[in-house]
């Protein structure tokens, strides 16, 4: 049997990095778990457990990687024992104390400290690309849409910056949770830390010394204050509800994409062999933005698994929440990170088409001119009511044929024809200039990108300035 007769996941196999499947992986789990077993030995042997014996050290150190031999040995015992920890701890041969506690969840912990760290800069590439796309076309007029009708124009690099904002929230969001994060350490099989108490003779201090020194090895400030056989599934929780509210931006990014790709208004990137249909060879779909569409709707219904699972755990802890996190905390990353490799591949990428921008602009702009219209009208001591009428009237006529006749839009012609706007005729033309309807976009743009987010993203620039755009697998 080959590959090719097995699932694989798509998720892993098509669309997630190297990195961040890494992080994830069999070894990278079973080795993390032996690394804590020896910072436990390290630490107990530190604080004067005899023991812990320089050989027992030793060994462990030299089997940090988990052989492929190993693996073989775990998957027998596993089948025995119905039981992965001391499946792990048979196959090194090595018996640690409260190993059940100490290392699947502070692994999990490890684990999505990394992946957290991966992300964010990540995440921070593809907001500095719309910051840069929204400081080009700031000023480009182009018309603006509420429920999905033709409404007052802004420019188009307004736009990128309300995508760049939604993004920039998420980015604080996942910066928060990462901050906040914290290791479960040695706290015993219940969160008590009786055996520990046991284990130093009553000696309280050296236990809060034995967890300040697991904190050193694993890199964390500090451990939760209060935890049961396992930290509160409240922290994955916290993690995943700020991924998935990553997912539900992603979604709404790559669904403006797509509606303005229909509108030949701008455009992902696309290579010269790329195929859109299988039948209908002219087709060029937005199939990244699309993507984005549908991993993303898996990323941000996650939560909702997390959530059932903190609320669903009895008294100290039980073990329905085990199978359901092997899956879905590596899917979340794997999720977010499939997202991000396509967000930069498209906001680095996008095409944009001034003709059809300003062609659009044109079917519209003589409506949204009309109350420009009439306050000129006014100004000349025309009765307001009776120009409203008027305009009111020619607009209806207008539309009709637009809809009817698939007739451009020729408002302004039949408002040169009718002697009631003569005042106003030689002004007509003046008033039609786009840029005098987007208002304050432009410094809009430049206020929100300058200032706020460049900052937001200064502690990114390193990486950002020296990563190539990501790389479609497929």
């Amino acid at each position: 049997m080959t590959n090719y007769d097995e699932y694989e996941s798509p998720l892993a196999h098509r669309y997630a990095s190297r990195e961040i499947k890494k992080i994830f992986s069999p070894r990278e789990r079973a080795s993390t778990w032996r690394k804590l077993w020896l910072w436990l030995a390290e630490a107990e042997q530190d604080l004067g457990l005899n023991q812990i014996t320089d050989k027992a050290l030793k060994g462990l150190r030299s089997n940090l990687i988990v052989s492929d031999e190993a693996f073989q040995v775990i998957a027998k015992e596993e089948r025995i024992r119905r039981h992965d920890v001391m499946s792990h701890i048979f196959a090194l041969e090595k018996d640690v104390p409260d190993a059940a506690g100490i290392v699947t969840d502070n692994a999990d912990l490890i684990f999505m400290r990394d992946a957290l760290r991966l992300i964010l800069p990540k995440l921070a590439k593809v907001i500095h690309n719309l910051f840069r796309f929204a400081l080009k076309f700031k000023d480009l007029p182009t018309l603006a849409f509420t429920h999905y009708q033709a409404a007052q124009p802004i420019s188009l690099g307004r736009r990128a910056a309300q995508w760049a904002q939604d993004l920039a929230m998420d980015l604080e969001d996942i910066e928060y949770v990462l901050a906040g994060l914290k290791f479960r350490g040695a706290q015993g099989t219940t969160g008590s830390q009786a055996s520990f108490m046991e284990i130093f003779h009553g000696d309280a201090a050296k236990i809060d010394e034995l967890n300040k020194i697991l904190c050193g090895k694993a890199g964390f400030e500090a451990c939760y204050d209060i935890s049961t056989q396992t930290y509160t599934r409240k922290v994955d929780l916290r993690i995943a509800n700020a991924l998935s509210a990553f997912g539900a931006s992603a979604i709404r990014i790559a669904t403006d994409i797509r509606h303005l790709a229909h509108d030949k208004i701008l455009d992902e990137p696309h290579e010269a062999t790329q195929t859109g249909s299988s039948a209908m060879a002219f087709k060029s779909n937005p199939m990244r933005s699309e993507r984005i569409c549908s991993l993303g709707r898996k990323l941000s219904t996650i939560n909702t698994n997390f959530s059932a699972t903190f609320s669903s755990q009895w008294l100290e802890r039980t073990l329905d929440d085990s199978a359901i996190r092997r899956i879905d905390i590596p899917e979340m990353f794997l999720l977010t990170d499939a997202l991000l490799i396509l967000l930069d591949d498209v906001t680095n990428g996008i095409v944009v088409f001034p003709a059809m921008i300003r062609s659009q602009l044109q079917q519209e702009l003589p409506f949204m001119a009309t109350e420009n219209i009439i306050m000129k009208l006014v100004h000349k001591g025309v009765s307001r009511q009776e120009a409203h009428e008027r305009i009111r009237v020619l607009s209806r006529e207008t539309v009709e044929a637009m809809k009817t006749e698939g007739a451009k839009n020729d408002l302004i012609e039949r408002i040169k024809k009718d002697d009631f706007f003569r005042p106003i005729w030689d002004e007509l033309d003046g008033m039609l200039d786009p840029k005098l309807f987007i208002g304050r976009s432009a410094e809009i743009v430049e206020k929100y990108c300058e200032g706020p987010l460049r900052g937001q993203l200064e502690k990114y620039k390193d990486y950002i300035d020296s990563t190539a755009t990501a790389t479609l697998a497929v």
